[in-house]
């Protein structure tokens, strides 16, 4: 067939493009899409390696309900396992030894989809840390925050939904664990522990109604939230991108979607992949024939959930054995703390945030242009408090093996955590605040001095001077370049004996403050002095 001279697509191509289009549209859109600009910056590939993470569970979760049993009914095991062989067991485990031993290729697939479930909530958890310490979250994009945190929480309760379903002692404990805090529920916890166990614990329907919810319920919601997250208001916005030469709120320095980003993340795609089948293979997770199946009798000295379960059982452990009475109702504070409250003030003030920091700032502009941490150390400094308040619960949930581990007292480590979950994340902050404000000072002394070469030099006038070479523009151009506000002040000057509207009232005085508080630290782009490119002064050293 002779070349086309043109370059133009076949006639009978070029038809059926432009009858799909003039039934579904779409062009100007994709020729839009292909030209959108990425940065090239390694922190927004953490969201591709939950995206990622999330197609690999798929694909091998696929491949594991072809072979998994989710029934309750008892049988007796005859399988390759031989330690196993004739003890009697629910057909949720027997299938599950079956996948671990009689299919090929089995074990390692449900190592990668364990794997892959765990690197998903790390990646997750590391992103959501990324968007809030840079003040992602901000407008326009408070509703991709809100999402974000709700595929956060339904991704923490599918996790511990899958790894209950092989029915094996140490997620049957979990299960344990789930419906006491179920039952601990005042007025409807009885009710509701008979929708979910259809009856008494263990029952024979819990396993199945977990697996429909697994594979089928939280799966879909999960297909439809993530490209919304993901792809449809990240490619409706301008893409934020840190500080920098040639970036601005308005204009974005990257490559473009079509051919750079498309095969850069191709192969970031493999690479992830890649990672997760070798932990798979050398690193063995969930080795449930050593566990046996579950037995309400039996349980197993340190045991411990995934990593992402682990604050729960930390908020467990640490709580005092309280409990009230209320209206001939008994309330197990011990419980009902740590399993409702604990949660409930972690997530919704995650969801809440961006709204408390624009009442408390008055922003009210557009942001595409991120926040250095150390820009903002009010901000990160809460930041930093949040994440020490979660290590803590999250260490705390293994007091049991660090006891033991390092051969002290179970109650001296509960003690321990008790306190640090208070007085950890006021430490937290204060010293995350200080390192922000050292940082900008540091920037500034950069901007005027510019930077130490080691080299020393001796003046005619027997002064020594280390010689020192101006920044350049990539480096000067985040700390100098103009951006909008974080804060404005709310704070205005009484005019005629009347106060300003927002120090009105006790609540309007609250604002002010935390507007004070919050503005008092910001970094503020200095002036840039001669050329441009810092102003190469020289510290002296006298003889």
């Amino acid at each position: 067939m002779a070349p086309n001279p043109g370059k133009q697509p076949p006639p009978a191509l070029g038809a059926a493009g432009r009858a799909i289009d003039e039934r579904f549209g779409g062009t100007a859109f994709l020729r839009k899409a292909m030209r959108k600009a990425f940065p090239d910056h390694w922190s927004f590939l953490l969201g591709e390696i939950a995206m990622y993470s999330f197609a690999i569970i798929l694909l091998t979760g696929v491949f594991l309900t072809l072979f998994f049993k989710p029934s309750m009914t008892e049988v007796v095991y005859d399988g390759s396992y031989v330690p196993l062989r004739g003890v009697r067991m629910s057909e949720a485990y027997a299938s599950t030894l079956h996948i671990s031993f009689d299919v090929r290729g089995g074990l390692l697939l449900r190592q990668i989809h364990h794997w892959s479930t765990i690197v998903f909530m790390a990646a997750i958890v590391v992103h959501l840390l990324r968007n809030f310490f840079t003040g992602a979250f901000r407008k326009p994009r408070e509703l991709n925050w809100l999402i974000g945190i709700v595929l956060f929480m339904l991704v923490m309760v599918n996790g511990l939904f899958g790894y209950s379903l092989p029915d094996d002692l140490l997620s049957g404990t979990g299960l344990r664990i789930l419906e006491g805090v179920v039952a601990s529920l005042p007025v409807v916890g009885s009710y509701v522990l008979m929708f979910l166990f259809g009856g008494e614990f263990p029952g024979d329907l819990i396993i199945p109604r977990l697996y429909v919810i697994h594979i089928l319920l939280i799966p879909g919601i999960l297909l439809a939230l993530i490209p919304l997250h993901a792809v449809v208001l990240t490619w409706r916005q301008t893409h934020t991108q840190f500080p920098g030469k040639g970036s601005g709120n308005r204009t974005v320095r990257g490559y473009p979607f079509f051919p750079v980003f498309i095969a850069k993340t191709t192969a970031f795609f493999l690479w992830v992949f890649g990672v997760t089948a070798l932990l798979a293979t050398f690193f063995q997770i969930n080795p449930i024939w050593l566990f046996g199946p579950y037995d309400p009798g039996a349980i197993s000295s340190g045991s411990q959930p995934d990593w992402y379960m682990g604050w729960l059982e930390g908020a467990l452990r640490m709580m005092p054995a309280w409990e009230i009475t209320a209206f001939g109702h008994t309330v197990a504070l011990s419980v009902l703390v740590p399993a409702l409250v604990v949660p409930g003030v972690l997530f919704t003030g995650l969801a809440a945030y961006p709204f408390l920091e624009r009442w408390v700032t008055g922003d009210r502009e557009t942001h595409n242009l991120l926040d250095r941490p150390r820009d903002v150390p009010a901000r990160t400094g809460i930041g930093a408090g949040g994440v020490v308040f979660y290590g803590v619960l999250w260490l705390a949930g293994g007091n049991d093996v660090i006891a033991h581990t390092f051969q002290i007292p179970l109650f001296w480590t509960t003690w321990f955590f008790r306190c640090s979950i208070i007085l950890g994340p006021v430490l937290a902050y204060v010293v995350a605040y200080r390192i922000c404000v050292g940082l900008q000072r540091r920037d500034l002394a950069l901007v005027e001095h510019g930077l130490e070469t080691g080299v020393i030099r001796r003046l005619p006038s027997g002064a020594y001077v280390e010689v020192e070479r101006p920044l350049d523009g990539e480096r000067l151009a985040p700390i100098t370049d103009p951006r909008p506000a974080p804060a404005v002040s709310l704070a205005r000057p009484e005019r005629r004996g009347v106060e300003a509207p927002q120090t009105r009232g006790r609540l309007g005085k609250v604002r002010v403050a935390l507007n004070r508080r919050f503005a008092a630290d910001l970094a503020r782009p200095p002036e840039r002095t001669g050329n441009g490119d810092g102003a190469g002064h020289r510290e002296s050293i006298e003889p």
